[in-house]
């Protein structure tokens, strides 16, 4: 795939920009800066390991936190003025527009769509779709290989989809409800593979239950590009993106990443420029 690169102008210009008021409008304070006690309020995903995971005992990790709490840390919070939000796919641009967080780091893909209702800082990811497979699979190397396999994804994504329709046509589609289910299923033989984006397919191979049982197939059949959401107009924006920079300048985001994701032999591509979206 010849990979072309846009700046995040461009993608925003195919769509009409909607105005909205500046971040922090519920009292969170980001776009104010922090003083004393202020908290801030952070959108992550609860339930993707290796991304975005609240824990049983209250705690949350994940790529996107340890890049949040960077983020909110250049902008002057500590650690424990951080409010943590469940930030569904579904809901981030309202959380977004009503004000209910100030910025939102949960593997969130830039569009052109959804950029005509909030702005992005970053990237600060660049993952693709690929497949997750059994350790000991050797029968899919490329991804025309999925012709004729059980090919498992959660339903409502369109990423089984986009496999069948633009790849391996005789694939055969399985739907459950979680990730953890195709999981399952792909650990005892129900499924062959599991589809969607690497990084969370690495998040979920790197846990500790899942050592050496899995392996990513390295396919990169779609580009997903990791901003992090905030308001239309908002100031934090330029405010992200100098974090951003300074965490890849410091070798923290590269560490985050390692730690995340490195467990289950996922190649992450370099930091991403800021700005710059490839397609």
């Amino acid at each position: 795939m010849e990979l072309r690169k846009v700046t995040l102008a461009a993608a925003v210009a195919l769509g009409l920009s909607l105005t909205a008021a500046g971040c922090g409008s519920d009292g969170g304070g980001a776009s104010s800066g922090a003083s004393g006690d202020q908290k801030v309020t952070v959108g992550i995903k609860f339930d993707q390991p290796g991304i975005g995971l609240k824990t049983p005992d209250g705690t949350y990790t994940g790529l996107d936190v340890d890049v949040a709490t960077y983020v909110a840390k250049e902008l002057g919070y500590d650690p424990g003025n951080i409010q943590w939000k469940e930030a569904k796919s579904a809901d981030r641009e309202t959380l977004l527009q009503r004000g209910d967080v100030d910025f939102i780091a949960a593997s969130y893909s830039i569009t052109p769509a959804r950029a005509e209702k909030v702005d992005f800082a970053g990237p600060y990811l660049l993952a693709h779709q690929d497949v997750l497979i059994r350790a000991d699979d050797n029968s899919i190397t490329k991804p025309e290989d999925l012709n004729n396999k059980k090919l498992c994804s959660v339903t409502g994504s369109t990423s089984a989809q986009n496999v069948k329709t633009k790849i391996a046509p005789n694939a055969q589609l399985q739907e459950y409800g979680g990730y953890s289910e195709c999981l399952t299923g792909l650990e005892n033989g129900v499924v062959d593979a599991l589809t969607t984006d690497d990084s969370i397919l690495a998040g979920y191979a790197s846990q500790p239950e899942f050592k050496g049982k899995f392996k990513l197939g390295g396919f990169k059949m779609s580009n997903e590009n990791y901003g992090i959401g905030v308001q239309k107009d908002s100031e934090l924006k330029a405010k992200i993106n100098a974090a951003l920079e300074k965490m890849v300048a410091d070798g923290s985001w590269e560490a985050a990443v390692k730690k995340n994701l490195g467990p289950s032999g996922y190649q992450n591509e370099p930091a991403p420029k800021i700005g710059v979206i490839v397609t």
